[in-house]
C-alpha cells in the first residue's frame, strides 16, 4: 500500500505544471518596493479607471466607439499596404516605450489583417556573441523592409539610448557613439525612400504597475514576465531620465518622434494607427474614415510630461 501511495504521489509530482520565472514577483513589489500613493491608486481603481491623474480622460474609451472605428482605420491599412505592393513603397515602423505601454497589442492590431508576407514583425532577441562585436546598428539593418513591405519593429535601435543604458548592458562611451551616429544613420534611411514613423508609447506608473499584475495573474501571459521587467519596476527615474535624454538627442526634423500616451490602450492603438496612417501617401486614402488624432494624448516630445 505504501509503495503504492509513493508512486501516486510521483505520478503528480511529475504531471505538475512547472514553475514560471517571475510569477510572484510582481506582487511582492507592490507590497514591498512600490510607493503607498501607487499601490493606493491601484486599491482604489475600478476596472476602467484611468490611474495617471494627468491623463486627459477618467476612463478608457468606450469598446462600441473603438471597435467602430478600429474597423475604418483596418480598411485604410489594407489599403495602405496594396498601394506600397503596387508602388514598392517602403515602410519601417518604431514601436518604443515602457515596459506594458501596450507596443505589442498596438502592433497586433495594425498587422492582423495584413499579409504576414509583406508585414513582418521584427522583435530581435539578445544580441549573439558575434553580434555584439559587430557595428551596432548591423543587425537592424539585416530587418529593413524591402520594396512592399512593411517592417514593424517591436522595440529598435533605440535599446542603446534607454535599456541598455539604465541596466549597464553598454559603456558610456558606447552610448555616445550611437547618439552621434544615429541622425545619420536614419537619414540614410529617409534618403533611401523608406518611409520612417517612430512611435513612442508611454504610461503611468500605477497603470503600468496594474498591467504587469494582471499580466502576472494571467496563465497565458505569465510567459511575458521577464528579469528585465521585474528589476525594470525598481528603476522608474532611471528609466524616465533615459527616455527624456533619448527623444531630446533623436527627436529630429527628418525622423521625429509621435509620443503616445498609452494609459488607455484602446485610446493608443487608434492613434498609433491614424499616424502611421497620415505618414504615407497611397491610393484611395479616406482622410474623413482616419479621423483626426486625438492631440491630448498624441504629439511631440512635450507630451510626454503633459
Amino acid at each position: 500500500m505504501a509503495k503504492a501511495k509513493q508512486k501516486q504521489a510521483e505520478a503528480a509530482t511529475d504531471k505538475a505544471a512547472p514553475a514560471i520565472p517571475f510569477v510572484g514577483d510582481i506582487t511582492k513589489f507592490l507590497e514591498t518596493g512600490a510607493p503607498a500613493d501607487i499601490r493606493e491608486a491601484i486599491a482604489k481603481a475600478g476596472k476602467d479607471d484611468i490611474l495617471s491623474g494627468t491623463f486627459p480622460y477618467d476612463e478608457e474609451m468606450k469598446t462600441k466607439d473603438y471597435d467602430k472605428h478600429m474597423e475604418k482605420l483596418q480598411v485604410e491599412l489594407v489599403k495602405m499596404l496594396y498601394d506600397l505592393l503596387s508602388t514598392g513603397k517602403r515602410l519601417c515602423v518604431l514601436f518604443e516605450g515602457r515596459d506594458a505601454a501596450g507596443k505589442g497589442g498596438a502592433i497586433e492590431r495594425m498587422r492582423e489583417n495584413l499579409n504576414p508576407r509583406s508585414a513582418h514583425i521584427v522583435a530581435l532577441p539578445k544580441p549573439t556573441e558575434r553580434e555584439a562585436t559587430q557595428w551596432y546598428f548591423q543587425r537592424y539593418t539585416d530587418w529593413l523592409p524591402a520594396a512592399g513591405e512593411i517592417a514593424l519593429f517591436d522595440r529598435s535601435w533605440y535599446n542603446r539610448g534607454v535599456v541598455e543604458h539604465v541596466f549597464g548592458f553598454c559603456t558610456p562611451e558606447q552610448r555616445k557613439l550611437f547618439f552621434r551616429q544615429l541622425p545619420d544613420y536614419e537619414k540614410m534611411l529617409v534618403d533611401e525612400g523608406i518611409i520612417l514613423v517612430k512611435l513612442w508609447l508611454n504610461v503611468g506608473r500605477a497603470e503600468q504597475l496594474r498591467r504587469f499584475l494582471a499580466r502576472e495573474a494571467d496563465l497565458l501571459k505569465q510567459w511575458k514576465l521577464s528579469w528585465i521587467d521585474v528589476e525594470g519596476l525598481k528603476k522608474w527615474d532611471a528609466y524616465t531620465d533615459a527616455i527624456r535624454e533619448t527623444l531630446a538627442k533623436s527627436h529630429t526634423d527628418v525622423a521625429p518622434w509621435t509620443v503616445i500616451r498609452a494609459d488607455d490602450k484602446k485610446r493608443a492603438r487608434l492613434a498609433a494607427i491614424q499616424t502611421v496612417l497620415n505618414a504615407v501617401d497611397y491610393a484611395g486614402k479616406d482622410k474623413k474614415a482616419i479621423g483626426k488624432i486625438d492631440g491630448s494624448i498624441c504629439g511631440g516630445p512635450k507630451i510626454l510630461d503633459a
